[in-house]
């Protein structure tokens, strides 16, 4: 048998770890959602036989939950923040950053507990800004009153940034479409309340609407923390 008639030996199968499993996940998630994952997507993103992540992750519950995690260790700051109020605020406004470059996050947080070595960091971090300034059922209540805040107003932004992809409409050129409709149900006088909000509230941002309920909510703890009401 000559040289050209000998077959080349097989390649060796593309290597594979679970950081890569996840990478290839997350890209896929932030391109097109989570109804862009799958483990069969996954393994064509990584050009293998689906079987093959089988060894690493066993459900895409399993994926899900490695995903959040990796997403978490980019709520976390280089440093800790000085004081429980800096550092409540440093991970909410990181949680947001983090929800606003991965929008899937936002359909996940809240969600399953966050078991991963990240998640439970993250979680660790909160709690021990605020260890030893109450008991621990208060400081237990405040972590998840700001959290409950905080993912709260995360889907509210990203809800309204797939409907204006969605629609092609930005929040002016909605309010113009609909100004019609609203300025003819509020002329009957049944929403008194609402027409002053229309007309005298002060149009925000979403990221400064976001920093001043989160300052309200930092402050109600802050309240909490001083002791009982009189």
């Amino acid at each position: 048998m000559t040289v050209w008639d000998r077959p080349e030996p097989p390649k060796p199968p593309t290597p594979l770890d679970r950081g890569r499993i996840i990478a290839a996940a997350v890209a896929l998630a932030d391109e097109g959602g989570l109804e862009a994952v799958s483990l069969r997507k996954v393994a064509a993103r990584l050009d293998v036989g689906p079987m093959r992540l089988y060894g690493f992750i066993a459900t895409k519950g399993d994926l899900l939950d490695l995903m959040v995690d990796e997403v978490y260790a980019e709520i976390l700051p280089d440093r800790p923040p000085d004081g429980w109020r800096e550092a409540l605020r440093v991970h909410a406004e990181r949680t947001r950053q983090a929800a606003l470059r991965h929008e899937w996050l936002a359909d996940l947080l809240g969600g399953r507990p966050t078991l991963g070595p990240h998640g439970l960091a993250v979680t660790e971090a909160r709690l021990a800004a605020l260890d030893g300034l109450a008991d621990v059922d208060t400081v237990m209540c405040a972590v998840a009153t700001v959290s409950a805040y905080v993912t709260g107003a995360i889907r509210r932004e990203v809800a309204d940034r797939r409907a204006e992809r969605a629609t092609g409409l930005s929040k002016r050129d909605w309010q113009r479409a609909a100004g019609p409709h609203l300025t003819r149900m509020l002329a009957t006088g049944r929403f008194p309340a609402l027409t002053r909000a229309v007309y005298d509230a002060t149009d925000t941002d979403a990221e400064t609407s976001f920093a001043t309920g989160l300052e309200w909510v930092l402050d109600a703890v802050s309240a909490r923390l001083a002791g009982p009401r009189v």
